[in-house]
């Protein structure tokens, strides 16, 4: 029917740690417009490189659901 999606960070769209690459597969957009985002955010006053950090952290790489 359908194929259930799970946030994991990307293997092979990353420049850091494939965390926004992740979320783009996730949301089905552009990774690109996710990056350009993210820099405009985290310009602005608040935890959007510490909220990077945790994403990066505990989320599941998707190297080990590969086959």
């Amino acid at each position: 029917m359908y194929e259930k999606k799970e946030l994991r960070r990307s293997s092979t769209d990353k420049m850091l740690f494939g965390v926004l690459g992740g979320l783009a597969e996730y949301l089905n957009v552009s990774s690109s417009l996710l990056r350009i985002l993210f820099v405009l955010f985290s310009l602005l006053p608040g935890p959007s490189i510490i909220f990077y950090i945790i994403f990066a952290v505990l989320m599941p790489s998707d190297r080990a659901y590969r086959a």
